[in-house]
């Protein structure tokens, strides 16, 4: 490697760290200013660091059946953790993966790359204008993870933007977002909100002192057409080193309350985090 480790890049989006896992031989962490952002095992790629990549990994896998490729729309690139893991979890399944960050995909690729073979497509692009204009019915899932710095852009929290994941979403394709927030919540409320204007069936994770408003924290939202197996990601969830909670139904409708869809001309980030919510120690 011709650079020192840790890689330190300046990315179009801030300044990126490549640092080695001195317990796992060939696992990096990628930080953008400071912010961890992705966790990578290039000899196990199934093998998720993240509570929140985990919790979305669990729903991945019971979106169908054991091995069965899928079509992934990824909103947001990191590291890659999520391609990797479909790849490895479900061979033959095709992916597109959406960066803004053109110079931050460069160091991913070039330090850590994808295996030959793994049907992955990288797009530097806004994710919004891809989804804008993808073909209708042409995911099975829709991942989004996408944070400027440590926010979800205003443009990604839009009932419009939601309208544009169900087009692009097939009738039983799964949506699925990581987001962060605090109570008393009127981010996730409205987001949630958006989501149930558009979808049938909601479910959210997270951790049970971040659903009591004890701290800033991520949250996974899960939205479909159709019932996805909550009973088989809660067991998962709460047998999980760092256990959560799955909300659904008249519970979460409970929590969405009086919550109303966010117009483009409305729509805001995600709130800042606190110091050191997400930092490294």
């Amino acid at each position: 490697m011709s650079e020192a480790i840790p890689v330190t890049r300046t990315v179009d989006h801030g300044t990126a760290k490549l640092m080695p896992d001195v317990d796992r031989e060939r696992a990096w962490l990628l930080t953008v200013d400071g912010a961890p952002q992705s966790y990578v095992d290039l000899d196990d790629p199934a093998y998720l660091e993240f509570e929140y990549a985990r919790r979305l990994g669990y729903v991945l896998d019971v979106v169908a059946e054991e091995g069965r490729p899928l079509d992934v729309l990824h909103l947001g690139g990191g590291a890659l953790t999520l391609p990797r893991y479909v790849a490895a979890t479900r061979p033959g399944s095709r992916q597109d993966v959406v960066e803004a960050d053109r110079t931050l995909l460069e160091l991913v690729v070039e330090h850590l790359p994808l295996p030959e073979g793994s049907g992955v497509a990288l797009h530097a692009a806004d994710a919004r204008a891809w989804l804008e204009a993808a073909p209708d019915d042409s995911a099975d899932v829709l991942i989004a993870d996408v944070f400027g710095g440590s926010r979800v852009p205003a443009h990604l929290t839009s009932l419009a933007y939601a309208r544009e994941a169900e087009r692009v979403l097939r009738p039983d394709g799964v949506y699925l977002a990581n987001l962060a927030d605090a109570a008393p919540f009127g981010f996730l409320r409205s987001q949630l909100a958006n989501f149930a204007a558009v979808f049938e069936e909601l479910a959210l994770i997270a951790e049970p002192g971040v659903l009591r408003g004890r701290r800033f924290g991520n949250a996974v939202l899960v939205v479909s057409h159709r019932t996805v197996d909550t009973a088989a990601v809660a067991r998962r969830t709460a047998a999980d080193a760092f256990p959560a909670r799955v909300e659904h139904g008249r519970a979460l409708r409970d929590f969405i309350g009086a919550a109303r869809p966010v117009h483009d001309t409305d729509a805001v980030p995600s709130p800042e985090p606190p110091d050191g919510a997400f930092g490294i120690g």
